[in-house]
């Protein structure tokens, strides 16, 4: 049976809402889509919940009417902005040798009980990426083996409290309840990477409107992950301020002109500001340098937080960088000049039945990526922010309940029909016809009847 599901990406920038179907092979049909400016929001945090909502609502309202469907609970994206980390280890025995879901549940839980979480922060992701049996390291998959100890380390993924709760009233203010919730660089990850980078270790860099990501991906899940508060609007700002124009002219402008590795001395008319009669004229080598020194800062800044990590030598497949910004003419080879030992590429988004052309770009990664986390594309084992342990495995203790329920009721219908002959035995005692009991008096005065009972209890 088909399940529908709606995921909201909360940007800067847009909010975008996209409903989808999962068929039972987890197969994702995508059946509407909405789009709206983002307001009260700033560089990935909520400044307004009215204003927000408002924009959430109207994205999901698009999306409703395109797919013909009244859907209530969504998995929303929370960005990286007040997003922390930190590692966790969790060790158990196993009492019956045989490693299930319920041991691995319980290894990953004790990882968190024993993390030191602070007290105004909140987990979203408990994400583990090595576990051991008994003295064997790096298993890649615990499920089914045979230990009598099993070990694992965790990423644990938190975020602030009050951040996290101000995204659900503004989701909930828009008519929906909250059924999921995923790092924005998380989501990004899984809709730009393929089965080979996450085996080799990737690093996916998200550059959006007012904010950029990056998440490092080695061995089974996202190791690291960090936050940069500037974006592609910083480059029209920056234009705007440079070259005394409106801020949607400079918009305008970073579009057409935007290129990162050819100059020309062009001069382009720009209207100025404060000034509605005069042009003025403008050399495209300006608008160059100015959105090359944003870019490059940018991107030192992120290289510097990759070297921070201190897993860059375990990223064998490089980088991908997703995002808006990715649309900027030679910024992959920008970033190849600035990061010169990895590989650099483009990642847009996986191709998903009845995606739009418009949604396959990559500064729609995110919402991508949230669907594919709802269809079961989230890391092998992982603790979501219900602290629920989801995973791919098909293990019939989840149809435990059905089965000892339909148990019970055949128990109890035994149980009945012994009660029912019971009573109907006792029924009979009740109504005892005196014709077919012995005649004591006429025993005792049969002297022959008298001496063949007699016989019977002596024999």
């Amino acid at each position: 049976m088909s399940d529908t599901i709606l995921a909201i990406d909360i940007g800067s920038t847009k909010v975008c809402a996209i409903i989808a179907e999962i068929d039972d092979e987890g197969k994702l049909q995508v059946q509407g889509h909405g789009i709206a400016k983002s307001q009260g929001i700033k560089k990935g945090a909520i400044t307004n919940i009215e204003l927000a909502s408002r924009s959430i609502k109207k994205a999901i309202n698009d999306a409703k009417r395109i797919a013909g469907s009244n859907i209530t609970s969504a998995t929303v994206s929370i960005s990286n902005a007040y997003a922390k980390s930190l590692n966790s280890t969790g060790i158990v025995n196993i009492p019956h040798k045989d490693i299930s879901i319920k041991e691995i549940n319980r290894v990953m839980q004790t990882a968190l009980y024993n993390a030191n979480v602070p007290n105004e922060y909140e987990v979203v992701h408990v994400l583990p990426y090595n576990f051991r049996v008994d003295d064997q390291d790096f298993i890649e998959d615990p499920f089914g083996m045979n230990a009598s100890r099993m070990e694992v380390d965790v990423n644990i993924i938190m975020t602030q409290k009050s951040n996290l709760s101000n995204l659900k009233k503004a989701v909930r203010s828009a008519g929906v309840e909250i059924d999921g919730i995923v790092l924005s660089g998380y989501a990004s990850a899984i809709a730009t990477m393929d089965e080979d980078e996450k085996e080799l270790g990737v690093a996916v860099i998200d550059l959006g409107g007012q904010t950029s990501n990056l998440v490092i991906h080695v061995g089974n899940s996202i190791r690291y992950n960090d936050f940069l508060g500037v974006g592609s609007n910083h480059i029209t700002n920056d234009l705007s301020m440079a070259l005394h124009t409106p801020l949607q002219i400079a918009e305008n402008v970073k579009i057409r002109h935007g290129n990162l590795v050819e100059t020309s001395n062009e001069i382009i008319e720009l209207p100025i500001i404060g000034d509605e009669e005069n042009r003025n004229g403008v050399s495209l080598e300006i608008v160059h340098s100015v959105i090359f020194a944003r870019v490059e800062e940018a991107l030192m800044i992120l290289a510097k937080s990759l070297d921070k990590s201190a897993l860059k030598e375990q990223i064998g497949a490089g980088i991908i960088l997703t995002g808006g910004m990715t649309k900027l003419k030679g910024i992959r080879e920008l970033a190849q000049s600035i990061f010169p030992a990895l590989p650099v590429r483009i990642g847009k988004p996986r191709e998903i039945d009845g995606l739009f052309d418009e949604l396959k770009d990559p500064a729609y990664a995110t919402v991508i990526g949230l669907l594919l986390y709802k269809a079961g594309e989230h890391t092998q084992y992982e603790i979501d922010f219900q602290q629920e342990l989801l995973h791919s495995k098909d293990v019939r203790t989840d149809d435990l309940g059905d089965i000892k329920i339909g148990n019970t009721v055949k128990e109890t219908e035994v149980k009945r029909e012994e009660k029912k002959q019971k009573e109907d035995a006792e029924t009979e005692s009740d109504n005892i016809i005196f014709d077919d009991l012995p005649d004591i008096g006429a025993d005792k005065q049969n002297p022959i009847k008298k001496l063949t009972n007699w016989a019977k209890q002596l024999f």
